[in-house]
């Protein structure tokens, strides 16, 4: 089955779709539907990620997939991400196994760093956020950049095609650089018009280090909006464009990212939408569109994790 989509190159030479299919919060249960319905609409790229907690699940759906000829193995891109509290080199590769048994494959497209920060570590897979007695969450003592070294190692054993980093600042980014013998090929973070993410985009390009956007609709349960304050989806100059193309808010968000060379992976388990959202490539958004979305910019972020910002390597203190 034929797939529309747009591919964008990484520093490797690697291609990677730029609309992605996003899992984060799919629960155990509704992400199988969810995944069913986005591989028969067209979507060949998956971020996945251990914490999410539903890899089994998407793995059974992308063997069935297989097995019954929809797509084949080299048409799918999937990316997961190493978790806090797998920060130490040693389990590294341990860790990335579980994953890619628990996902059906025998490697991954792209295997991320999740976050800079490191939990404390503790017995596989049994405490993904360990806490104090004070119910607060422990830090560990990993490094990031001898994280990255081992992670160097599963694109050499061909067990991973490409690594990148998710979460990662300007300055985590610079220290990666300074130690890798492959650079990062991807930055995985928070970007939508309330939050542009201008600044760290620059940076990266001149890296030569795509940009993923999460939550490129806004995310309504971790909102730092006021009550008065329109979500992304009920923005009227969103809307505005939006009825301008005849299109939905979310096609216009969607096309926002994919116009600025940003892979966007949207998320949804309702059936009419994950459809919807994959029909962006018959419009483009003109300069005045692009423009006014650049404005809503506030510099506002939906994930903080604040309880983390005492942590060594809380990627959220610097400027960008």
């Amino acid at each position: 089955m034929a797939s529309n989509n747009q591919y964008i190159t990484f520093n490797n030479g690697e291609m990677y779709p730029i609309l992605g299919f996003g899992t984060w919060k799919s629960k155990p249960g509704e992400v199988e539907e969810a995944i069913k319905v986005a591989i028969d609409t067209g979507y060949r790229h998956f971020d996945c990620a251990m914490f999410y907690g539903n890899e089994k699940e998407i793995g059974g759906v992308i063997s069935n997939k297989i097995d019954e000829g929809v797509v084949e193995r080299n048409d799918l891109y999937i990316t997961s991400k190493l978790w806090n509290t797998f920060h130490q080199p040693d389990i590294v590769e341990t860790v990335l196994n579980k994953t890619l048994t628990d996902l059906q494959i025998n490697y991954l497209d792209l295997y991320l760093i999740h976050w800079p920060m490191a939990f404390k570590e503790g017995e596989l897979y049994d405490e993904f956020v360990p806490k104090d007695d004070d119910g607060e969450t422990i830090e560990g003592e990993g490094s990031y950049k001898e994280t990255w070294k081992a992670m160097e190692q599963l694109v050499t054993k061909g067990l991973v095609k490409s690594i990148g980093v998710s979460n990662f600042n300007k300055r985590q980014i610079e220290d990666v650089l300074s130690i890798a013998k492959i650079k990062p090929v991807n930055n995985q973070v928070e970007c939508h018009p309330y939050f542009n993410q201008k600044n760290l985009k620059e940076f990266c390009d001149e890296k030569e280090i795509i940009l993923t956007a999460y939550s490129p609709l806004g995310s309504s349960d971790n909102s730092w909006k006021m009550p008065e304050e329109p979500s992304l989806l009920e923005n009227p100059i969103i809307l505005d464009i939006a009825g301008k193309h005849d299109k939905s808010a979310a096609h216009v968000l969607i096309r926002y990212q994919i116009q600025r060379g940003i892979i966007v992976i949207p998320k949804s388990v309702t059936k009419h939408r994950i459809k919807s959202n994959f029909y962006v490539w018959d419009f483009e958004l003109d300069k005045d569109d692009m423009d006014q979305i650049d404005e809503l910019d506030c510099n506002c972020r939906y994930v903080q994790l604040k309880g983390n910002m005492h942590f060594k390597d809380y990627p959220f203190n610097d400027d960008y």
